[in-house]
C-alpha cells in the first residue's frame, strides 16, 4: 500500500486513468496489460510490483460496487484510505461502473422461465385470511458452479449416496 505514495502527481493521474479505463472496458485486457507495461517502462518501475499496486487499487472500486456503497460512503473510504487521487476518477466513472456491475449481475442470474398460479385461501387458522386471493410465483434459472476435480468427485460421491438413500425409501 505504501508503494502507491511513491508516485508523483502526474504519475497518479496516468495510473488512475489506466485503471479506470480498464474498469469501464473490462474486455480490453490486452490493451490494459500493454498500458501497464508502457507505464512501468516510462516510470522505470518493475512490472511485478506495479501489478501488485494495481491489484490493491482495483480492490477499492470493485469492493464499492460489490457492496453497492453510496457515493458518500465511497468518498469517506477514499479519504480514510488516503487515496484522494481516486475521487475524481470515481466521480467521472461511477455511473458507467454501476451500469456494468448491474449488467454482469443480470447476465449471471438470467431468468429462464416463470410459473404462476392464482389461488383463493379455502381454510386458515386466521378468519381474515379465508377467501383472500393470492398469487404464487415460481422462478427458474440455471445456476452454474465451478469445481476443482477433487471437489467434483466429492460432489459426485455425495450425490450417489443421496440417490442410494432415496432408492431405499422407494
Amino acid at each position: 500500500e505504501q508503494q502507491i505514495f511513491l508516485f508523483q502527481g502526474s504519475q497518479f493521474s496516468a495510473l488512475t486513468d489506466v485503471v479506470f479505463r480498464f474498469l469501464t472496458e473490462p474486455k480490453e485486457v490486452e490493451r490494459f496489460l500493454t498500458q501497464l507495461s508502457e507505464f512501468a517502462t516510462m516510470n522505470e518501475i518493475s512490472l511485478g510490483p506495479l501489478k501488485n499496486i494495481i491489484k490493491s487499487i482495483l480492490l477499492i472500486p470493485n469492493g464499492a460496487l460489490k457492496r453497492n456503497l453510496s457515493s458518500e460512503q465511497v468518498r469517506a473510504d477514499f479519504i480514510a484510505l488516503g487515496v484522494h487521487f481516486l475521487l475524481l476518477q470515481w466521480k467521472l466513472n461511477s455511473p458507467t461502473l454501476t451500469r456494468l456491475a448491474v449488467g454482469q449481475t443480470l447476465m449471471i442470474n438470467q431468468l429462464i422461465d416463470m410459473e404462476w398460479k392464482f389461488g383463493v385461501t379455502a381454510g386458515s387458522s386466521e378468519l381474515e385470511k379465508v377467501g383472500s386471493i393470492f398469487l404464487q410465483l415460481g422462478f427458474f434459472s440455471s445456476p452454474f458452479s465451478e469445481l476443482t476435480l477433487p471437489q467434483f468427485y466429492s460432489f459426485l460421491h455425495e450425490m450417489e449416496r443421496v440417490k442410494t438413500s432415496l432408492e431405499c425409501f422407494s
